[in-house]
């Protein structure tokens, strides 16, 4: 819901919406707005779940007859849909309120629904359908439904099955779904809902705590005694929050009339000499669309509030808004103040107490965040932004202020450490899709919107005007040929593989893998799923989908690349619900060949024997301690045993735990509480264990350590694994500003790694950029590759067979 595009005179060209496939026709009038589930539940502020439906057309539809209907989000054979009757109608533009289960928490009321019943919703999952007719609906799947004539709309959120197209993002306590856009139906809910703060709209307009919106008092043209910069004052939380302001007057800079509905106001007659206080503040009509213009001089009464994206008890920081709004028109067609043109913030990100930084004295020119908070509902401008992270279904895309920060070769700015934070970094956020943006592009000449504050990424241009769009014309990387004496391994996450996916990502993949890596010998694969991908039904085989990748790689020339992976148990290690994703090996048998012990499964531990006074494993391939507590709820790591001219390499494929549930990097708290750390220490520890003990048995032993590690190469996990000196972290190798597989808000990072053991001194290495990068994605990581000469075990013996191997390269070559 918070935020999406505002509108503004006629500065903005009219953007349209990616067309998706329909699952059946897009309802022209009465439709799902907004369905939440967490009401009365702990920590929600609603006491009740509900159902806003909405008119889109030009007259009033009669409920009479109608229901609201409500299923699990895995409905089973004897799962049934609740049901609510409707009767009455709704107006052309407006709602339609429908009140259900009422729970013993929360603080706020419905405003008086127009509806109501007993069903008790999913707070996170679940499908809300719009029927004609009071029986209780029988379909419980997406095709079904979509076949019954009698749903005339349909919502599933978060993990539900029965949807259209796909379902929006899962909900909470304090979460809603609503219509991204005004009342958009393409019949795709991830496409037409957001996820953001319930805003439940009565017909008669009403919002909770918000009274009538359509007052007729005898109004007051006379300002009252705070302005706009009283509001914000000079720290992160308003002096005035939670007290009603009369009449502050403002001229309108933009309007936003879906989703996050309001508008902006600034002062431009009585601003103050404070550097430190903005003298813009965006003013919420929550369920209402704004009735005011660009240009019209207002004044607006109202409650201070600080809206926190993502909830309250989230690391966010918060956007000062006036609530439930009263507003005056004085006058119209004013101008409208230039803006502020925003370019090389302070290189400082944000003050570090140890603590929260709400309460400081704002430093705008010390600190990048403190100078976007000091500008926080002014308009501003940025010229030439240049992008550092792709565009997004979203419509979002991340720029630069500060275009020679820590540039990398490519156009990106790559994030070097934890106290050298890049502050030029900027979300601009717009209404529909954006042109497809790469790292590296331009948007030329003048962006102009309203600096705020949001959910992923922080501090926001909400555009009212975007640049020309420019390509850098980014090519997709493709990697030096290996010689014939050289081993290559490569790690590839790949996103969430299942065999349901469309073919295109298995092409695309495949592309990146004969092409672009040019068929490596051995490949660790992160985010393999299972057969059913989401499907959570207790199906754990992924042979389907590592076949159908390995046809792609056939089909676009590659080799008949052979497997070794090991079912995990059901659902215990993370990942998307069901999914139960897994590392695995793709292996060349004409380059490689595999040591096969059987023995491996998802609980026994491999081991490292002696075998002709060498190290080998127990099993193979085999999972590395995978009862210690420190793999809980994650991968464990895949150890594999290869022959390469003779000579053993023992791969591990990794996925170490996410980053889920660390604060954000630009929240309220400084430095950022990276909980999520502490299992990825535990994980490193236990991998360093297991090459220890190869160590200890072989110091010769040829290690590669792959995959999505989850971690920066500064981490402590990484130095855990690295910092003996026995191990090295292959990025390293680089230059600093290429160390980076990642974009992520921005930051060109490094998630995934080839780490290796010392010995292997003869090497090349690579991160081959092709995705990461650029909005088309067949996946969020780019792969890497190393090519190297594994170890005999004997230095005198490797130089011989170093040179004899390099003798053959230049005849054959």
């Amino acid at each position: 819901m918070r935020p999406t595009l505002p509108v503004v005179g006629t500065a903005v060209a009219a953007l349209v919406l990616a067309a998706v496939p329909a699952v059946a026709a897009p309802s022209t009038d009465a439709l799902i707005s907004e369905v939440y589930g967490g009401g009365g539940n702990s920590g929600a502020t609603l006491t009740q779940d509900f159902v806003e439906l909405a008119n889109k057309g030009a007259s009033a539809v009669s409920l009479d007859g109608y229901s609201v209907q409500y299923i699990s989000a895995t409905p089973g054979a004897s799962t049934q849909w609740g049901v609510t009757p409707l009767t009455g109608s709704i107006a052309p533009g407006r709602t339609f309120l429908v009140a259900e289960a009422k729970g013993t928490g929360g603080t706020v009321e419905l405003p008086a629904p127009d509806a109501t019943g007993t069903i008790a919703m999913s707070a996170t999952n679940g499908t809300i359908a719009l029927v004609s007719g009071t029986a209780a609906l029988t379909c419980k799947t997406a095709a079904d439904c979509a076949a019954d004539t009698r749903i005339k709309d349909l919502v599933g959120y978060g993990t539900a099955v029965v949807r259209e197209g796909s379902a929006s993002g899962a909900l909470s306590n304090t979460t809603s779904a609503s219509r991204a856009t005004a009342l958009g139906d393409t019949d795709d809910n991830s496409a037409d809902f957001t996820v953001g703060n319930p805003t439940p709209t009565n017909s008669k307009g009403e919002t909770p705590g918000g009274g009538d919106p359509d007052p007729d008092p005898d109004p007051d043209p006379t300002p009252g005694d705070k302005r706009v910069h009283d509001i914000q004052g000079v720290t992160r939380i308003s002096p005035l929050n939670g007290q009603k302001v009369t009449n502050v007057p403002g001229v309108v800079t933009g309007t936003r009339a879906t989703g996050d509905r309001g508008f902006w106001i600034q002062d431009v007659t009585d601003p103050d000499a404070d550097p430190r206080t903005s003298e813009g503040v965006f003013v919420y009509t929550a369920g209402t669309a704004p009735t005011v213009a660009v240009g019209d001089s207002v004044l607006v009464s109202g409650t201070i509030a600080e809206y926190r994206p993502g909830g309250e008890t989230g690391s966010n920081q918060t956007l000062t808004e006036i609530t439930a709004p009263t507003t005056i028109t004085v006058s119209k067609g004013n101008p409208v103040p230039a803006p502020v043109v925003v370019k090389n913030v302070p290189a400082g990100y944000l003050p570090a107490p140890g603590g929260s930084i709400e309460q400081l004295p704002l430093e705008p020119a010390k600190y990048g965040l403190d100078y976007f908070e000091s500008l926080e509902g002014t308009l501003v401008q940025v010229d030439d932004a240049r992008v550092v992270g792709p565009s997004n279904r979203f419509g979002e895309v991340w720029v630069t202020v500060n275009p020679d920060q820590n540039r990398n070769q490519r156009g990106g700015t790559t994030y070097p450490s934890y106290d050298q934070q890049n502050s030029g970094r900027l979300k601009i956020k717009t209404a529909g899709p954006l042109p497809a943006a790469n790292v590296g592009d331009v948007f030329a000449g003048a962006t102009v919107g309203a600096i705020e504050y949001t959910n992923f990424g922080g501090y926001t241009l909400a555009a009212l005007a975007l640049g020309a769009h420019t390509s850098a014309n980014l090519q997709r990387e493709i990697t030096a040929q290996q010689k014939e004496s050289e081993l290559s391994v490569a790690t590839y996450n790949v996103e969430n593989l299942d065999p349901s996916d469309p073919q295109d990502k298995f092409d695309r993949l495949a592309e990146g893998v004969t092409t672009n890596l040019r068929s490596p010998d051995v490949v660790v694969l992160e985010e393999i799923q299972d057969n059913n991908g989401a499907t959570n039904d207790g199906v754990v085989a992924a042979d389907q989908t590592l076949q159908k990748l390995s046809d792609a790689i056939v089909a676009k020339g590659g080799p008949r690349y052979q497997w070794r992976q090991i079912d995990p148990e059901n659902l215990k290690d993370g990942g998307q619900p069901g999914g139960n994703i897994r590392v695995g090996f793709f292996f060349n048998p004409q380059r490689v060949s595999f040591v096969d012990r059987p023995g491996g499964d998802f609980k026994t531990p491999v081991q490292v024997v002696k075998k002709n006074g060498r190290a080998a494993l127990s099993v193979s391939p085999g999972r590395i301690d995978p009862l210690n507590d420190a793999w809980e709820d994650s991968r464990k790591p895949l150890a594999g045993e290869f022959k390469f001219r003779g000579r053993t390499v023992f791969v591990v494929a990794n996925h170490f735990a996410s980053k889920g549930g660390d604060e954000a990097i630009h929240g309220r708290n400084q430095p950022p509480n990276r909980t999520s750390e502490v299992q990825r220490m535990k994980q490193s520890a236990s991998l360093k264990a297991f090459t220890e003990q190869l160590r200890a048995v072989d110091k010769g032993a040829n290690v590669v350590l792959a995959g999505d590690l989850n971690d920066y190469q500064f981490s402590p996990a990484l130095k855990t694994l690295t910092g003996d000196g026995n191990l090295k972290a292959l990025i390293e190798s680089l230059p600093a500003n290429e160390r980076y597989s990642y974009v992520f808000e921005g930051n060109s990072q490094t998630l995934d790694h080839l780490v290796m053991s010392r010995n292997i001194t003869r090497f090349s290495y690579d991160v081959v950029h092709i995705n990461a990068e650029f909005a088309d994605q067949a996946s969020d990581h780019d792969p890497q590759i190393v090519r190297a000469r594994p170890s005999t075990g004997d230095a005198n013996v490797d130089r011989i067979v170093f040179a004899l191997e390099d003798l053959i390269d230049r005849l054959k070559k």
